[in-house]
């Protein structure tokens, strides 16, 4: 019997082992490509475009950037691939990755590490540093729910927490085509690049 095929052929031409990652199969042109064609909540979003995890990672990047005190360019690029992982095994929602278990976990964690090396940052982010970002992602996801997925305040109170109204001010949402979502995400990677 055959192995089964556990990579997957980029638009760069590499081929990423799945099982297995390596940092030099990975590109950020194929990132922020596939992040921006991988649609948030399932696609069920109200809007012309879907809100994709690009747009969420640009979000939670400025959310923690606007959140700490002297952000450090390495942190702030951290923020932005934190769900880098996605461009290859997409965006599950809450419950479906619960119903999946522990695997998704594993597979998603030996990713982000992979992408991490990839960019010069360390495998696992310091706990304070993924405190800060966990909590600039659940101030996205209520701002997300509460504008276009359709949860009531109270509800997304119960699920993301109730955020500081003050952390909100000034942010808004961008539902846009792709390619301008992908440019946005390669510009603010290479600006972050460039100062680290």
């Amino acid at each position: 019997m055959a192995p089964r095929r556990a990579w997957q052929r980029m638009l760069s031409g590499r081929r990423l082992d799945l099982l297995d990652p390596t940092p030099v199969d990975i590109e950020i042109e194929d990132i922020a490509h596939g992040l921006a064609f991988v649609a948030r909540w399932n696609g069920q979003t109200r809007g012309e475009w879907p809100y994709s995890v690009a747009e969420h990672s640009l979000l939670v990047e400025a959310i923690y950037t606007r959140g700490t005190a002297r952000p450090e360019p390495r942190w702030q690029l951290a923020a932005l691939l934190h769900d880098a992982p996605e461009y290859v095994i997409g965006d599950m929602i809450s419950p479906v990755k619960d119903a999946v278990g522990p695997e998704y976990g594993a597979l998603d964690a030996r990713l982000a590490a992979a992408i991490r090396i990839r960019f010069g940052l360390p495998a696992a982010l310091p706990a304070p540093v993924r405190k800060r970002i966990k909590a600039a992602d659940k101030l996205s996801a209520w701002l997300e729910a509460t504008q276009i997925a359709g949860f009531t305040e109270a509800e997304a109170d119960r699920f993301f927490g109730r955020p500081d109204r003050s952390a909100l001010d000034g942010l808004s949402l961008h539902l846009r085509p792709p390619a301008e979502t992908r440019a946005a995400f390669l510009d603010r990677h290479e600006t972050l690049l460039a100062v680290l």
